[in-house]
């Protein structure tokens, strides 16, 4: 014979609880640990809204009564594939690798958040298309907004919630995070400003939303002191384009003595082209970058830059993606920057 059912006494009334070897279902295993079937769910799934001491009551039951988590069952449930598709706005070239800090760092945050909250991360570039498995997922990620917003356009056409990297101002109607690039670019100005630089230049296409941004502060910044930037025509993000947008620059504007770069790239293009020309850095010419990468940091020599927390921006992302996919409401934001100075 079975063993007999034990009992739980609530008042007056029993419940009849589970012996261990028996087939339970996810209300049964609720009765046992004492809490509810929604916080037995949480708590095997690792939701941060339950606290760990009751998580692990719950899991030590579940283990105790031999009670394994149906995923697929859940998410069939829910009608979801609990799945999170980040797709990456560059194309990959041997100067430009996704093995950077953008967007390394980036997808570093993503994915810590993500996976803790039990969903899974595909990851994908814009090449790629709208794949059917990227189509399969709840939300979408996109890491860039591309020239002109192109990029963000052709992903919203997919009908997923998505949360995009980049310029907050460019474009109201769509949740994204960013850094503050106004603020990063008024910080470049204002340090060449303090070491007397009056003809500086900005390297960086503005047809991307985040290096408008940062040409806006700069430039704004600067005509408080009476003073226009030079833009040359920066073909991309490269240390070979930023190398020979300041060749050209300096053929048509030789006493250029500053110049900000709207990447760390671009930045360590700008002095190799300074050195070939016989300019010190920065004696003759100071520089600036942006994103404060590694790369950039043991450069010789040590390159100044704007510094953006790409991993907390990654969390915040992840975040603001999971609350969509919930159906609840979020807006757009906007992280810190600073400046670190080094040696250029």
């Amino acid at each position: 014979m079975p063993p007999a059912k034990r009992k739980r006494r609530t008042g007056t009334a029993t419940t009849a609880l589970p012996s261990p070897g028996d087939h339970l279902t996810m209300a049964d295993l609720a009765k046992v640990a004492g809490v509810s079937a929604i916080t037995v769910s949480r708590a095997l799934r690792d939701s941060p809204l339950v606290n760990a001491e009751t998580r692990a009551r719950v899991r030590e039951v579940a283990q105790q009564y031999g009670y394994a988590f149906n995923v697929s069952a859940r998410n069939l449930k829910l009608r979801r594939s609990m799945t999170v598709a980040v797709v990456v706005e560059m194309k990959p070239t041997v100067e430009r690798q996704m093995s950077g800090p953008y967007p390394l760092d980036l997808l570093g945050g993503i994915t810590q958040e993500l996976t803790t909250t039990g969903y899974s991360v595909l990851l994908t570039s814009l090449q790629g298309g709208s794949l059917p498995n990227v189509q399969a997922a709840d939300g979408v990620i996109l890491l860039g907004q591309g020239a002109h917003e192109d990029a963000m356009h052709e992903v919203q056409r997919w009908g997923r919630p998505m949360v995009v990297w980049g310029a907050v101002s460019r474009h109201e109607s769509q949740v994204v995070v960013g850094s503050d690039n106004r603020r990063g670019g008024a910080l470049a100005a204002e340090r060449f400003i303090a070491l007397g630089r009056r003809r500086p230049a900005f390297l960086g296409d503005p047809a991307h939303g985040e290096f408008a941004e940062r040409l806006e502060g700069f430039a704004g910044a600067l005509a408080r002191h009476g003073i226009t930037p030079q833009t040359p025509t920066v073909a991309s993000f490269t240390v070979s384009a930023g190398a020979e947008a300041v060749h050209a620059l300096l053929e048509a504007n030789p006493q250029v003595d500053a110049l900000f770069a709207a990447s760390d790239l671009l930045a360590i293009g700008a002095i190799r082209a300074l050195i070939e020309r016989g300019r010190r850095v920065p004696e003759d010419v100071s520089v600036i970058g942006y994103d404060d990468t590694p790369l950039g940091a043991t450069y010789v020599p040590p390159l100044t830059s704007v510094h953006q927390n790409f991993i907390d921006a990654g969390v915040l992302l992840a975040r603001k993606v999971r609350t969509l996919i919930e159906g609840e409401a979020t807006t757009s934001e906007t992280l810190p920057t600073h400046l670190v100075v080094r040696a250029t």
